[in-house]
C-alpha cells in the first residue's frame, strides 16, 4: 500500500510484465513524483477555435521531418506541386486526389492500417515525431495490452490538443480505436489535465458508448504530458530508466493530434499535409490557434495572426521544450505545435547564469530522479563521458530544472551539449 496526494493505492504485483500495477480506491486525481508548476499562460488562446489558415504564398517542406532517414525528393525545382501530392517519399503514398472514404476502416488488419499510416507519412505529432507506424510495431517478445491518448498539453500556452478535444473528440476516439485494432489491444486510456474540465466532459461524452475506452483526469503537473510521466500516473507502470521504453512495460503512447491525423488516413486515405498550430503569448498581435499546412512559412503564419508586437524571442512549441527561432523565414513542420512570442520582460538570457550553488532544488523536482545539477557541472567543464554517470541520456530535456534554478543555470543547454559530445551506452 502506498500513499501519494492524500490517495489510498491498492498495488498488485503483475507477473506478465514484472511491474507493480495500482488500482484506485477514491476519486484523487493521478499524478507521478516531482515536477513543477509554470504559469499556464493558456488564457491566451484557449477560447479560440481552430480556423483554418491561408493558403501559403511560399511553401517549404523539409525532407526529413521526423526522427530517421531523410526522404528521397520525388519532385524537381520548377516542377509545378499540389496540394496533397507527393513531395518526397519513403516507399510512396497517394496523393490527396485519391481521397476515398473506406467504410470498413475499422475492419482492416493490423498490416493494413499501419501501411496507410506508413504511406500518410503521421509521426508523433506532440514533438517528438517518431515515425507512428514504427511505434505500432514492438517486437513480439515485448506484448501492448494498453494504448494511451495524450491529452495532458502540460507545456504552458499551448492550447492545440485541448481544441482538437473541444470540437472533434469522436474523431480524436476513432483515432484511438484504429490504434488499439492495429496492436490487438482491448484497453485504451485519454489522459487530460484537470485544468481542462470541458475538455474532459467532451471527450467522455464522447466516449460514452466505448467500454473499454477510459477519460482520466490528471493532477496539473508539469511534465504530466511526458510518456513515462503520463504511464506512472494512469497505470502505475514504471518504464525503466537506461534506454526503457514505454513498450517494455506493454504501453505505447500517442498524442491527441496523431490520432486525428490517424484517422483520416485511414479512413480517407489522407496523407499529414496539415496540423493545428497554437499562435500566442503576449509579443503578438491576435492569439489563434490555426490549422495551418505544412511547409508554411512561421512568418505568414504570424502575420495572419496580426503580426508581432514586442516580441524579442519567438519560440517553436512551448517555453518549456520549445526552441527559439533565428529567423521567421522557416517552414511549419508535423512537429510545430505552437508558435510562442515573448516580450522582453519575459525572457531570460543564458548568458547571465551564475555557478551552481548547490541547493538540490533540481534534483528534488526531477521528473527522472536525476542529479541536473551535477550534469551541467561536468557538462560546463567538458566532462561529458562523466556525465554518462549520472544518468545523462535519461533525461528528456523537459526544462524543469532550469526552471527552479536560482542561478538561472542553461541546464538544459547542457545536457544537450553532452549528448551530442558522447553515445548513449
Amino acid at each position: 500500500m502506498g500513499a501519494g496526494r492524500g490517495l489510498l493505492w491498492l498495488w498488485r504485483f503483475d507477473p506478465r510484465h514484472r511491474f507493480l500495477k495500482k488500482n484506485k480506491v477514491d476519486m484523487a486525481l493521478a499524478t507521478f513524483k516531482g515536477g513543477i508548476h509554470p504559469p499556464g499562460r493558456k488564457e491566451l488562446s484557449k477560447a479560440h477555435p481552430i480556423e483554418r489558415a491561408k493558403p501559403p504564398k511560399q511553401v517549404a517542406v523539409p525532407l526529413s521531418q521526423h526522427i530517421g532517414a531523410p526522404c528521397k525528393p520525388v519532385v524537381k525545382p520548377g516542377d509545378t506541386v499540389t496540394l496533397g501530392q507527393v513531395v518526397g517519399e519513403a516507399e510512396a503514398f497517394d496523393a490527396w486526389v485519391d481521397l476515398v472514404e473506406d467504410a470498413d476502416y475499422l475492419s482492416l488488419s493490423p498490416e493494413r492500417i499501419k501501411e496507410k499510416i506508413r504511406q500518410a507519412g503521421i509521426v508523433g505529432m506532440g514533438g517528438a515525431t517518431f515515425p507512428t507506424a514504427v511505434k505500432l510495431s514492438p517486437p513480439k517478445e515485448k506484448p501492448v495490452d494498453v494504448v494511451m491518448l495524450n491529452g495532458a498539453e502540460c507545456e504552458p500556452y499551448l492550447t492545440a490538443d485541448y481544441r482538437l478535444m473541444m470540437e472533434r473528440p469522436g474523431e480524436v476516439l476513432e483515432g484511438l480505436k484504429i490504434l488499439m485494432r492495429a496492436l490487438g489491444v482491448k484497453k485504451g486510456f485519454v489522459g487530460i489535465e484537470d485544468n481542462k474540465p470541458d475538455a474532459v466532459e467532451a471527450m467522455r461524452e464522447a466516449a460514452a458508448s466505448l467500454a473499454d475506452v477510459e477519460v482520466c483526469p490528471l493532477e496539473v503537473k508539469y511534465p504530466q504530458g511526458a510518456e513515462k510521466m503520463l504511464i506512472k500516473a494512469i497505470t502505475g507502470r514504471e518504464v525503466p530508466n537506461k534506454g526503457g521504453l514505454p513498450m517494455d512495460v506493454g504501453v505505447v503512447v500517442q498524442n491527441v493530434g496523431t490520432a486525428l491525423a490517424i484517422h483520416n488516413a485511414v479512413r480517407y486515405g489522407k496523407p499529414l499535409v496539415e496540423r493545428v498550430v497554437t499562435v500566442t503569448g503576449r509579443g503578438v498581435a491576435e492569439p489563434r490557434n490555426l490549422m495551418v499546412r505544412v511547409g508554411t512559412m512561421v512568418s505568414e503564419v504570424i502575420e495572419q495572426c496580426g503580426g508581432l508586437t514586442e516580441a524579442a524571442k519567438v519560440i517553436s512549441g512551448g517555453p518549456m521544450m520549445g526552441f527559439a527561432l533565428s529567423t521567421l523565414e522557416m517552414p511549419v513542420t508535423k512537429g510545430t505545435s505552437g508558435l510562442l512570442a515573448l516580450t522582453e520582460g519575459e525572457v531570460v538570457h543564458a548568458r547571465d547564469f551564475k555557478p551552481c550553488i548547490r541547493c538540490g532544488r533540481c534534483v528534488d523536482i526531477c521528473p527522472m530522479g536525476l542529479m541536473p545539477s551535477m550534469l551541467s557541472v561536468l557538462s560546463e567543464a567538458g566532462q561529458y563521458e562523466e556525465c554518462k554517470d549520472y544518468n545523462l541520456f535519461d533525461c528528456f530535456e523537459c526544462g524543469s530544472c532550469a526552471y527552479v534554478c536560482p542561478s538561472k543555470r542553461p541546464i538544459v543547454q547542457f545536457v544537450r551539449l553532452a549528448k551530442s559530445m558522447t553515445k548513449p551506452g
